[in-house]
């Protein structure tokens, strides 16, 4: 059954915090995302004790997915729709829009969370295609200690891509292999931690939080989805916005096929692992790039694919 929240500002009090149960939820937030969503959702639900999904202004398939999904996975996969429609990040709606509006990316992120029922939380996109071993070690170790404590356990995917026309081989974008830069994770839910805004997106929740890399746990199929990703942040009425700048590198990016390639071209300087002994957002990114060459060593992209995910969901990501 999918509920309807409507008109409602989001305040601290709705997190529940005193009322959570140990174990981890995941959140989505939804527009649109018909495109790998089933996937999506298959590829993570056996690690979790829940997954909220939350869509808002949906022109597609999404809502008839997830009430199929929400009918066959029962309790698991509880569905909700934001019935008011929200400003995308970049746009000067957003910038211009209060936190506590309805309208507002802030208010719909926080209201997302805020529907979770365990005391770890994560945000999970609908193009992620979780990495499944790797997710499984991560979520076992969060459950053996009990939670996330102090620590954003950051985590990060590879953007695949087959060209500007998505006629290409199976790549990874070279103008921008790495998706999660210490923007998301697990951690333990507290009226503290809360999205908050900047002109230019929503801010993930931080406070009080050491960061700190956990892997990478997905693929992210951004670029394989209609307008490579970026239908949905209206740029036609919001020609200055920096996701319109962001498109037109993605369209004039080239392609990495060699993983080992890409694990050279990351790794971290000398003076980046010094910089980033006084930096937690620069320690973070060392340690992710730092584990590109050990995670997938010897692998073009293809073989990674198919040595990472489920075997029942590879095809929706090698089918051209």
């Amino acid at each position: 059954m999918t509920e309807t929240v409507a008109g409602h500002v989001f305040t601290p009090a709705d997190l529940d915090v005193a009322g959570r149960r140990p174990g981890i939820s995941a959140f989505m937030r939804i527009r649109d995302g018909a495109a790998f969503l089933e996937a999506t959702i298959r590829s993570h639900i056996a690690h979790f004790d829940e997954i909220v999904a939350v869509h808002n202004r949906c022109t597609d398939a999404t809502p008839d997915i997830l009430a199929r999904l929400a009918a066959e996975f029962g309790e698991k996969l509880r569905v909700v729709r934001y019935a008011d429609p929200v400003h995308p990040p970049g746009s000067e709606g957003h910038a211009e829009t209060a936190p506590d509006d309805p309208a507002s990316m802030v208010n719909y992120s926080n209201v997302a969370m805020a529907q979770t029922r365990f005391r770890t939380v994560t945000k999970l996109d609908d193009d992620h295609l979780a990495l499944d071993a790797d997710l499984a070690r991560t979520v076992a170790m969060l459950r053996q200690q009990g939670g996330a404590g102090d620590t954003l356990f950051g985590f990060s995917g590879l953007n695949v891509w087959r060209g500007s026309d998505q006629s290409g081989p199976l790549s990874v974008l070279a103008a921008d292999p790495v998706s999660g830069g210490g923007d998301i994770g697990f951690f333990d839910v507290r009226e503290d931690r809360v999205f908050t805004h900047d002109a230019r997106f929503e801010r993930t929740p931080r406070a009080g939080l050491n960061r700190r890399f956990c892997g990478y746990l997905y693929w992210h199929l951004k670029h394989l989805k209609p307008g490579l990703g970026f239908a949905n942040y209206d740029l036609e009425a919001n020609p200055d916005s920096r996701f319109g700048r962001k498109r037109l590198r993605v369209q004039a990016s080239g392609a990495v096929t060699s993983l080992d390639a890409l694990a050279r071209m990351r790794a971290p300087s000398p003076a980046r692992r010094i910089a980033g002994m006084f930096d937690d957002k620069r320690r973070f990114l060392v340690s992710r790039d730092a584990a590109l060459g050990p995670r997938f060593a010897g692998l073009n992209v293809e073989d990674a694919v198919r040595a990472s995910v489920r075997p029942d969901l590879v095809e929706t990501i090698l089918s051209d």
